[in-house]
């Protein structure tokens, strides 16, 4: 075995599949063309609430081309679902505007296009609801919340030490629906065959897929494939199985020949999820020097009438400061909406924006300076569940912050600094994600000709997943990353999580170091090397199972400078830094990428976007980028993001605590922050567009 003694771990390696990005060889869901291929178009409800009577198909039948029109009558029968939304084409309800209510199949794309706008459809039309409000007399306190937190906590006697307090702030914040826009849309290929269903789907987790698929087809898990080697983005709408994959594999086997199904950028903002829009409350109550007595935090949310998805809003607040007595709520109301789903930071980054809001308000009614507010209320553990934290570094991550950002000098006066026809003012929030691990599978395997080969199902979402594991492999077989092939994004590979939580690099790189551990220790005992190699395998549900109880998550402090013209109201972002403190940093230069990524997309939270209901309509009427904003380069003028040294031992084998999601949380709150610092004006209901900072 060829031994090195340099770590990779650590190092700026290109990524390995780099090239086959840049000259196209990289090959996305969509661009697979199995022979004998037809192309589905999918039909949406165009009412929010009601039943399916009836659909003329016969106009669409004689389009040249045309092979099925698709409905409830004639859809091959799916097996019962827990996710109602997975029940595609199985019933008359129609649950939501935009719903799959039909599919056009036909031998081109423009024929299939054609037919299903062809389709007359005759409802049974019901009034329908879906505004969500504080006061709707449907809100309800769910059994859980996402990733499986308990609904609401609380301790000691919050009320009564709010009462007692003699600094308080209390204030209602509230976020908008917001919609997952990947670069790459949703797309399967789908075919069926004696072995039985391959798909080639942009899916954030091809096991999960695949699991869902052949239980909804009755089948067993192994007669099914999911290949999903490239995936343009997901941002949490790819994590789980979706209408669009079971509607392609459903269309493939009606019509006995592959099927292509690509999702139109309009459609995505019905079937491919949201972010929920909320309603949050948060009572902050201190002594005299800034130090939290109380806090209490509520949201308010919505799901569909199908499905109960309730995105864990409040759950950061119960591990951010210390306060003996403290409070946190969710309260949900079924509506006629589509499912709300996973976004990027689902939970912290809207629920620290309300949060990190509320304690930039606590400062200036304490009259401390903001970075110091955080610091004093630093807590020795976790002060939910009294665990040591695994490491914390958020102190750190402000200090270091400041430090960059030249915070010493800033005059804590709102619209005190004007620069032309442009106030300009300054923020600060802070950041958390936690550290998440889940079991998976890899294999390793050393070959005849001395390489190597590791295996996982794992998913590159455009994060460097290949990358990364192929430097964490390498340092555990002791051997250079050009001596290493990493085969990811095929269901048919050992098992593994889906990308996803910032869990993918600390599950997907436990199972590696542990099989590549193996293949290790084989290879010591078996002296020559066989003809056909050797392989070894690891699974890690024990381990993560049997984990020390730490509360691990990672730390960060969001710092913005921003600039608001005194005559249009426009806000424009001119700096943003981030500071992390997130384990041991694999790969610098794809964290530097994720980094800003999500503190780009918190950016873009803070200014732009915005999914505008209609009560009439019954549904979101911006779908499309045109008309659903997002950050651009021009809203990017200065982004830098940095990190702390943090070695974390209780963590997994590398020391990675996950760096996807965290940057996204706290820069809303940040420029929220700089925004009011600049003008006086404090902005609670994101995004902060300029109508808002024209009084």
């Amino acid at each position: 075995m060829t031994t090195t003694t340099r770590p990779y771990v650590g190092t700026a390696l290109d990524r390995v599949e780099g090239m086959e990005k840049v000259t196209g060889r990289a090959r996305y869901a969509y661009e697979y063309s199995p022979d004998e291929l037809a192309y589905a178009v999918p039909v949406q409800a165009s009412i929010a609430r009601g039943e399916v009577r009836s659909i003329d198909v016969q106009a669409a039948l004689t389009i040249p081309g045309v092979i099925a029109i698709i409905w409830h009558r004639n859809a091959p029968r799916l097996a019962p679902a827990d996710n109602a939304e997975l029940s595609v084409l199985q019933s008359a309800r129609v649950a939501y505007r935009g719903q799959y209510i039909a599919v056009a199949v036909a031998e081109t794309l423009e024929a299939a296009g054609e037919a299903a706008r062809s389709l007359s459809v005759d409802y049974a039309d019901e009034p329908h609801d879906t505004e969500l409000r504080a006061d709707h007399p449907g809100l309800y306190r769910p059994e859980k919340v996402n990733a499986g937190y308990p609904t609401d906590s609380e301790h000691g006697d919050p009320d009564a030490a709010m009462e007692a307090a003699p600094i308080r702030v209390d204030a209602t914040y509230s976020t908008p629906a917001e919609h997952n826009n990947p670069m790459e849309p949703h797309a399967t290929v789908a075919r069926w065959d004696a072995d039985g269903l391959t798909l080639y789907d942009s899916t954030q987790g091809a096991s999960a897929v695949r699991a869902t698929l052949a239980a909804l087809f009755t089948m067993p898990p192994a007669n099914v494939r999911v290949i999903a080697s490239h995936v343009g983005g997901g941002f949490g709408s790819k994590g789980l199985p979706l209408a669009p994959v079971v509607l392609a594999a459903l269309a493939a086997k009606h019509v006995t020949r592959p099927v292509k199904l690509a999702v139109p950028r309009q459609q995505m903002f019905a079937v491919t999820g949201y972010r929920t829009p909320t309603i949050q409350r948060v009572r902050l109550g201190a002594d005299a020097d800034g130090r939290l007595t109380a806090i209490v935090h509520e949201a308010i949310e919505q799901c569909s009438t199908i499905r109960e998805f309730v995105e864990q809003t409040t759950t950061p607040t119960r591990i951010m400061y210390a306060a003996p007595n403290r409070r946190t709520t969710h309260r949900v109301v079924k509506l006629d909406v589509p499912t709300p789903s996973w976004m990027r930071a689902p939970g912290e980054a809207p629920g620290m924006f309300a949060l990190e809001s509320a304690m930039d308000e606590l400062a200036i009614a304490c009259g401390i300076d903001p970075v110091e507010l955080r610091v004093r209320n630093e807590p020795d553990a976790d002060p939910e569940s009294g665990e040591p934290f695994s490491s914390r570094n958020l102190v750190a991550c402000l200090r270091e912050g400041a430090r960059r950002f030249g915070w010493a000098d800033r005059d804590p006066t709102p619209g005190a600094r004007l620069v032309g026809r442009t106030l300009i003012g300054t923020g600060v929030a802070a950041s958390t994600y936690p550290a998440y691990r889940s079991p998976s599978q890899a294999s390793a395997r050393l070959e005849p000709d001395g390489r190597y080969t590791v295996r996982i199902a794992a998913t590159d979402i455009g994060t460097g997943a290949r990358t990364v594991l192929t430097q964490i492999a390498a340092d555990a077989l002791r051997t250079s990353p050009d001596r290493v092939t990493v085969e990811i994004g095929d269901s048919a590979l050992p098992p593994a999580t889906l990308a996803g939580g910032s869990m993918g690099t600390a599950s997907w790189g436990t199972a590696v170091v542990r099989a590549c551990e193996a293949l290790r220790e084989q290879v010591s005992r078996s002296g020559d090397l066989p003809s056909a190699g050797l392989e070894a395998a690891a699974d890690t549900k024990e381990e993560v199972g049997a984990q020390e109880r730490f509360s691990r998550h990672a730390f960060g402090a969001q710092f913005a400078e921003v600039g608001v013209d005194v005559d249009t109201g426009e806000a424009r972002v001119l700096r943003l830094l981030g500071v992390f403190a997130a384990g041991r940093i694999v790969n610098p230069k794809t964290a530097r990428s994720q980094f800003i990524g999500g503190m780009t997309m918190g950016l873009s939270t803070a200014l732009f976007e915005e999914s505008l209901m209609d009560r009439e309509f019954g549904d979101y009427l911006n779908r499309d980028l045109a008309q659903y904003h997002v950050a651009a380069c021009a809203d990017v003028r200065d982004i830098e993001a940095v990190w702390v040294e943090e070695d974390d031992p209780h963590l997994n084998p590398m020391g990675t605590k996950g760096i996807g999601e965290i940057g996204i949380v706290g820069t809303a709150a940040a420029i929220a922050n700089a925004v009011h610092h600049a003008t006086g004006i404090r902005i609670r209901d994101l995004p902060i567009r300029l109508d808002k900072l024209l009084r």
